[in-house]
């Protein structure tokens, strides 16, 4: 009899796994505490109560998120808006169905020494910017201020940076683009100190935009069945996140543990869970539509040259969030 009540659970686990629904999450860099809250959910089992089967792709340098949606290599993928709603507009239709990042934590890092105290100072000097989407709240910062972004003595002269923050350590620019989770840390570690720096939080300069939100093709949303997973996914995705927030070393270490790379540190991954939780505090996943407003204000407000033309139409939607936090 023990036999077959073994027998009978064995076969029901198999059945269940068998019959989890696969999904596949692409993240926007690479393995990190920025993404904790997924690792977290999947180490945890919370996609598994779910009934899914969650993969998650890392990121990198030569990964644009964007254009594995396009390849339909990615049920669902972890974004920044501005680059959202940039290839929305060019016919990529994106959707925004969870925000479980409130605030901000993108800056720029300059070097005290270069005389910069404020924005102001920005003039005449070579600035380090990300590209491949990250570009965008940058230049509708410098649309804000009036400072063109063609060089000269009355603009500034930008540097597309690498992920790293050489062009600030061999002084090739006198600011660069950094987060608070990350980059600003990988300055403090090669040796200089705060002391050394100043640091423009694009929230203080009230630029801010919303980053890391979770982003499905439009068209997908037409399937119930589609739309039934995504509200699983977002409800153990936030459940993970909120794990995370309040166990911060533990969740530092699932990340580590899912670096296939072994190029994170414990130190650095748990300095950067405490910064990311901050980030992710107040948000229980929905996203705010004075965010998401303030957001496309910012992206609208770019001079002659907008990262975006037009408000966008359906490029959110409360519908998967208000089913998964009921």
């Amino acid at each position: 009899m023990k036999k077959l009540m073994l027998g009978a659970a064995l076969a029901a686990l198999t059945a269940g796994a068998a019959s989890a629904e696969d999904v596949t999450l692409q993240l926007k860099w690479v393995t990190q505490a920025q993404f904790a809250g997924y690792y977290v959910a999947k180490e945890k089992g919370f996609y598994d109560e779910e009934g899914l089967d969650v993969t998650i792709l890392p990121g990198g340098p030569d990964i644009s998120p964007t254009q594995v949606m396009a390849g339909g290599g990615a049920d669902v993928t972890v974004d920044w808006l501005p680059s959202a709603l940039a290839a929305r507009e060019k016919g990529l239709a994106l959707v925004n169905i969870a925000q479980p990042f409130k605030s901000s934590g993108m800056m720029l890092t300059c070097l005290k020494e270069t005389g910069i105290t404020g924005p102001e100072d920005f003039k005449g000097k070579t600035l380090g910017v990300w590209f491949g989407g990250n570009e965008y709240p940058f230049l509708s910062w410098m649309a804000h201020l009036g400072i063109p972004t063609t060089g000269g003595a009355d603009g500034v002269e930008v540097l597309k940076q690498g992920f790293n923050v050489d062009p600030l350590l061999q002084k090739q620019a006198a600011c660069i683009s950094t987060m608070t989770y990350n980059e600003y840390w990988q300055v403090i570690d090669a040796g200089l100190t705060p002391e050394d720096l100043v640091t423009f939080k694009y929230e203080d300069e009230g630029v801010a935009t919303l980053e890391d939100g979770l982003y499905v093709m439009e068209d997908k949303l037409g399937d119930p069945a589609f739309e039934d997973k995504m509200v699983k996914f977002v409800r153990a995705s936030m459940k993970g996140w909120k794990y995370a927030e309040a166990n911060p070393d533990e969740a530092a270490m699932i990340v580590l543990e899912n670096d296939e790379t072994g190029a994170q540190t414990e130190l650095h991954q748990k300095r950067m869970m405490g910064e990311v939780a901050k980030l992710t505090a107040g948000s229980n996943g929905t996203l705010d539509p004075a965010d998401f407003d303030r957001t496309v204000k910012t992206l609208l407000a770019g001079g002659s040259d907008p990262v975006i033309s037009a408000e966008p139409v359906g490029a959110w939607t409360h519908a998967i969030t208000d089913k998964a936090l009921q």
